[in-house]
């Protein structure tokens, strides 16, 4: 399959959320779920394509941790907006509970729900544990959990009969997306013919190689005919290229609180980094949020464009680690406005 770059513009490609539900330093997290959903309204009036939620456990920061509990929420209180997960863990959980649970939420939002798939524990081992995930295994038996997974909604793709049905669940056309952050989803992703989604917000070093693997790989099937590629990135828009420098620490600290292992709350922004990294912290986060944009929107739209003609992405998941919700709310704004320009 051709790797050649087209020439594609902002306008031509869906935009989507990645939502991680932040909880920030005084606030709760019944305060990040009602943001959540307040953005997640906005984010339909302004067109965005997809709103995902993502599954971490034990993160101070994070108030996603019941996933489907929290799409609910969220395509209860919208109307058109596809809603998913970005991702469920899979081998935290039973297939089967899996299948039920997104069984359960497509038949109450019907058409608009999305599994993506991650093979991580979004978690440390500690809390791996607590979840009952095996951890001998770290995710070697992900391609027979999802081979088992995606059997409970479409039976036909067993190779046994199997008297153990997911109802809700079974005959539920439920997109299933296969999430990662090096080759192995990828891989796995363009061989099965499912859409695949890059997390390059926090793994940008491979997103290109990765993709490029998804695509050779890719055998077409009922699912798509074609791969199909989004890739995650780190945005942060304000009305000046300062203002959104500044309100990007936020997200700095909360990389370098993890590089430490000081799990807190989402920490207000600061007017200079300096002081509080050391040259070796700065690299490695400077590394690890490579592909990250701050800035005023005609700073993100070039950054944007730039980033949509390396990775030549289908579609493009934004995500904004904000402080403050209203800032926040801005943010998405002005890239909706870039796309639609």
């Amino acid at each position: 399959m051709s790797e050649n770059k087209t020439n594609k513009r902002l306008s031509d490609v869906p935009f989507s959320v990645l939502d991680l539900s932040p909880i920030v330093a005084g606030g709760s997290p019944a305060e990040s779920l009602r943001n959540t959903l307040d953005l997640a309204q906005h984010a339909e009036k302004w067109s965005y394509n997809r709103y995902w939620l993502a599954e971490h456990h034990n993160m101070p920061f994070i108030a996603s941790s019941a996933t489907s509990v929290v799409i609910s929420h969220v395509a209860a209180g919208t109307s058109r907006i596809r809603v998913g997960s970005g991702g469920i863990m899979l081998p935290n959980h039973s297939p089967l509970v899996i299948a039920e649970q997104f069984g359960t939420l497509e038949s109450l939002f019907p058409g608009r729900i999305d599994l993506g798939l991650g093979r991580a524990p979004g978690t440390d081992q500690r809390t791996a544990r607590a979840l009952r995930r095996d951890s001998r295994n770290d995710g070697e038996d992900f391609p027979d959990q999802l081979d088992e997974l995606r059997a409970y909604f479409d039976p036909s793709l067993s190779s046994v009969p199997n008297h153990v049905r997911a109802i809700p669940g079974e005959g539920l056309p439920i997109p299933i997306w296969l999430l990662g952050s090096s080759g192995f989803s990828a891989q796995l992703a363009g061989q099965l013919g499912l859409p695949f989604a890059y997390a390059s917000h926090f793994s940008p070093a491979n997103t290109v190689p990765a993709i490029q693997l998804y695509r050779r790989s890719f055998q077409p099937s009922k699912v798509l005919e074609k791969p199909y590629a989004m890739v995650g990135v780190n945005v942060i828009a304000a009305d000046t290229d300062d203002e959104a420098k500044r309100l990007g620490t936020t997200l700095q600290q909360q990389f370098l609180n993890l590089i430490r292992g000081n799990e807190v709350p989402l920490q207000p922004p600061v007017d200079t980094m300096d002081g509080l990294w050391s040259e070796y912290e700065k690299r490695a986060l400077e590394q690890q949020l490579g592909s990250s944009i701050f800035g005023s929107p005609d700073t993100v739209k070039q950054k944007l464009q730039f980033f949509l003609d390396d990775t030549q992405a289908d579609e493009v998941m934004v995500i904004a680690q904000m402080f403050d919700h209203k800032a926040r709310l801005h943010s998405y704004e002005i890239v909706a406005d870039i796309v639609k320009a």
